[in-house]
């Protein structure tokens, strides 16, 4: 048994450019993800942070095979998941999920809060549906009678809470975390990140968690890949990525962080 939970090697994604699609034969292809290589231990929360287009999402969604990538292996606990039909990867899905960034596009608006966490619960055949959703919304902090409020009467905190309860209601080993909380104000975003890691310790979670904000990745996790362009600029423990950038761009991001000044005075 392997003690990373992800193995990826030489992983390539692109996407077709229809900016220039010719009039005959197929688009010319961007390549988004060049050759990635590196491992997620078990129980570690690893922050991936790049600029815009640096193509961490597509990462994110290439790790739970939302995206097929071109060439390369994804190993999940040792099983080769780009390999794997849709119908066999079925029963791995409930092993890896994902909180999305927009809480209020990703919940569906025509459904009660219990009906958006049981959905997954159904999918995977599994039983005990309601005592599986009290529980979901007990670990994130909701009472219980919000299984019958539907998403539009919830705070922005608290769709993300939702989002999160969904994804924990299966009682995955991996989750991804898209910009969850760039939408959310600084009281709600410092809530939700104290949740996510109460949880990682309390269920024993693997977390991959996507940002722009380097002061969120700094206060959340253990180790930061950094993305410019589709490759791995940097890979560090995160007190060793602060205290000693390897990497031009790296340091480049980090002197881009706001730092407050106490003698300016705002009115």
């Amino acid at each position: 048994m392997t003690d990373k939970i992800y193995q990826l090697n030489d992983l390539k994604v692109s996407f077709p450019d229809m900016s220039r699609k010719p009039l005959l034969g197929a688009a010319p292809r961007i390549e988004v993800l060049k050759g990635l290589t590196f491992d997620i231990p078990k129980g570690e929360v690893l922050g991936i942070v790049g600029g815009s287009g640096s193509g961490k999402s597509t990462l994110g969604r290439a790790l739970i095979r939302l995206i097929e990538p071109d060439s390369g292996s994804i190993r999940f606990e040792g099983t080769d998941i780009t390999q794997l039909t849709e119908d066999s990867l079925r029963p791995l899905r409930r092993r890896f999920q994902m909180i999305f960034q927009d809480p209020m596009s990703s919940l569906n608006p025509r459904r009660r809060v219990g009906g958006i966490i049981a959905g997954p619960l159904r999918l995977q055949g599994l039983d005990n549906i309601r005592s599986r959703i009290d529980e979901a919304l007990d670990l994130v902090g909701l009472p219980r009678e919000f299984a019958a409020r539907y998403p539009h009467e919830l705070s922005g905190g608290q769709r993300q809470r939702v989002g999160i309860a969904r994804a924990i209601a299966l009682k995955p080993d991996f989750i991804l975390a898209d910009e969850i909380v760039s939408g959310l104000d600084v009281s709600s975003q410092a809530q939700v990140l104290n949740l996510l890691e109460s949880l990682v310790k309390e269920l024993g979670l693997t977390l991959a968690f996507i940002s722009h904000d380097l002061s969120v990745i700094r206060r959340l996790c253990t180790r930061i890949l950094v993305l410019h362009h589709g490759a791995i600029v940097e890979n560090a423990l995160t007190p060793e990525l602060f205290d000693n950038p390897k990497a031009d761009y790296t340091r480049m991001l980090l002197d881009a962080i706001p730092l407050p000044d106490p003698d300016q005075v705002w009115f």
